[in-house]
C-alpha cells in the first residue's frame, strides 16, 4: 500500500488589518565570518592549581546595507581573560547574516537590524565561543543573552546628543 505524500501549503504572509502584507524578514545566510583564539601561556595557563581567570567581555553589532531590502548585521565578541597581568586566552568571533526585509516602513528598520537581526544570531554566536574556549582547554564561556534593545536605546540616545553638540 503506497503511502500518500502529504501536499505542503506554501508559507502565508502575515496580513495588516487593511489587508496589506505585513513586514517580514527573512534569514538569508549565517556564517561565521572571523575568528580566532589565543592561549599564548599554554600550557601554564592549563594547570589545574591557576585561580579561575577574569573574563573581560565585549558584544558589538555591525551592519552593512547590501542592496535595498538585504543587510549584513554581525555581531562581534570578545572575551578576553586574564591572571592579574599575565593572559590566560583571548577570544575573538565575528558572526554575521544575511537578512532581507519585505513590506517594512523606513522607521522600522534600525530597531530590526540592531535588535532583532542580532537576537537571531546570537545564539549561534553563544555556542561556537563556548566551542572554541572550551576546545582551548578552559571551560566554556556561557555567554547571557544580552539586552540588544537596550543597546540599541543607548545607541541612539549618543547619537541625538552628538547631533546636538555639534549642532
Amino acid at each position: 500500500m503506497a503511502k500518500k505524500k502529504k501536499e505542503e501549503k506554501p508559507a502565508e504572509e502575515a496580513v495588516t488589518p487593511n489587508g496589506q502584507p505585513g513586514p517580514m524578514l527573512q534569514v538569508l545566510a549565517q556564517y561565521t565570518k572571523d575568528q580566532s583564539f589565543e592561549n599564548p601561556n599554554a600550557p601554564d595557563s592549563l594547570r589545574a592549581d591557576q585561580s579561575q581567570p577574569a573574563i573581560n567581555i565585549s558584544i558589538e553589532i555591525a551592519r552593512q546595507m547590501m542592496t535595498d531590502d538585504a543587510v549584513e548585521v554581525s555581531l562581534i565578541l570578545k572575551a578576553d581573560a586574564r591572571r592579574e597581568d599575565q593572559v590566560a586566552f583571548i577570544a575573538e568571533l565575528e558572526y554575521s547574516g544575511l537578512f532581507a526585509f519585505q513590506n517594512v516602513n523606513a522607521d522600522e528598520i534600525q530597531p530590526l537590524i540592531m535588535i532583532e537581526c542580532p537576537r537571531l544570531l546570537f545564539p549561534f554566536a553563544r555556542q561556537i565561543m563556548a566551542d572554541m574556549t572550551q576546545s582551548g582547554g578552559f571551560p566554556p564561556i556561557m555567554l547571557e543573552p544580552p539586552d540588544f534593545a537596550g543597546m540599541f536605546r543607548e545607541e541612539m540616545m549618543r547619537r541625538a546628543a552628538d547631533a546636538e553638540q555639534n549642532s
